[in-house]
């Protein structure tokens, strides 16, 4: 292990959150900025992140301190009951105690909420956002609202959130506009909060593809505040893309990264090397599209070995973008003719199959 990240002294609150959302100091927000290259000083605009989801088992300082330790430049921080509980007693200080600690460690951070049992103890990923009772909805929205709030009090760089589950007993139409609708009072705490919300394609939801996105994106007339997590794993799943031509296609919306291992049909999270995904293309296209943003290890069914995967991980994304030209590593944009899927004349709105 390396040891602890040097860490400036006597910063201000502004320039702290500069530093954990990627930004240069005195630039602009992440919800008005295109994607570019990352700050100087660094070898290449990559930016290594792992996910609290996959550290369960440890406390969120120990979390932190040992990704710090590895050498990772952020975290993707699940709001749960272990971790920064979003609905337990006094949120602030409890979130500036986190703040001044991935201000001491270096640490870029980006929130995400796809905590199972956060908000129902009988009801995974429930209630959500496409809930036929309006009230159970709406502690979605609540949870969503306060996830802009702490990601603005911790500098993150966006918020992730997914659609959730169509229920059996209501039609398509009536769900998606159901989505738009919900998502209104996010979206506006969002912009306030100068914070991208970044809604996740996820396979067997309502959203479960770029298209989906792009339908979504559409209906709600294109807001500034609303981008894209892209999931490498899911693409490798079940887009018609492969997952370097989704991110070359998703760029322009892209707010946050999901990165694993997957094999084509199946829906399962797997460390590197155990699925069927070519990684140094996938890395390459994150470079040449100059995604800023924090690329965040997702293996949320692995914490019983957490720390070992954590630093197996980091060195297998490490040694796949070491074998890249330096030419693909310098964040300038390349030319690129993928088409968009969902997008131009003969566009379907259906689910991709």
């Amino acid at each position: 292990m390396t040891g602890p990240r040097e860490v400036t002294q006597g910063a201000s609150a502004d320039e702290s959150a500069r530093h954990r959302s990627g930004l240069p100091s005195g630039g602009e927000s992440p919800l008005n900025r295109s994607t570019g290259p990352a700050a100087t000083g660094v070898d290449h605009p990559l930016r290594y992140g792992y996910g609290t989801n996959g550290l369960t088992d440890l406390r969120l300082n120990d979390a932190l301190s040992l990704l710090a330790d590895l050498g990772y430049d952020g975290v993707g921080l699940t709001l749960d009951h272990m971790h920064l509980d979003p609905l337990a007693p006094d949120l602030a200080t409890r979130t500036r105690r986190v703040a001044r600690r991935l201000d001491e460690l270096g640490l870029g951070v980006t929130i995400e909420t796809g905590a199972r049992y956060v908000l129902d103890p009988w009801r995974k990923h429930g209630p959500s956002l496409l809930d036929p009772d309006p009230d159970q909805r709406a502690r979605r929205v609540d949870l969503l609202i306060r996830a802009v709030q702490i990601a603005g009090d911790l500098g993150a760089h966006a918020v992730h959130c997914f659609s959730g589950i169509a229920p059996e007993d209501t039609d398509e139409d009536t769900a998606w506009k159901r989505l738009a609708e919900t998502l209104a009072p996010v979206l506006d705490a969002a912009t306030t909060a100068g914070i991208p919300l970044a809604i996740e394609p996820e396979p067997g939801h309502l959203l479960a593809t770029l298209t989906d996105f792009h339908r979504l994106r559409r209906t709600l007339g294109s807001p500034d505040a609303l981008g894209l997590t892209l999931d490498i794993g899911h693409c490798q799943c079940l887009e018609p893309l492969s997952p370097a031509e989704c991110i070359r296609a998703a760029a322009p919306w892209l707010r946050h990264v999901q990165i694993e291992d997957m094999r084509r049909g199946l829906h399962e999270h797997l460390p590197f090397g155990d699925g069927e995904i070519d990684f140094p293309p996938v890395l390459e296209a994150l470079a040449t599209t100059s995604y800023q943003g924090l690329m965040v290890v997702e293996l949320p069914r692995h914490s019983h070995a957490g720390p070992q995967l954590a630093e197996q991980s980091l060195q297998f994304l490490q040694r796949a973008a070491a074998g890249l030209k330096s030419k693909d590593l310098d964040g300038s944009q390349v030319p690129d003719k993928t088409p968009i899927p969902g997008e131009g004349p003969a566009a379907s709105e259906g689910r991709t199959p």
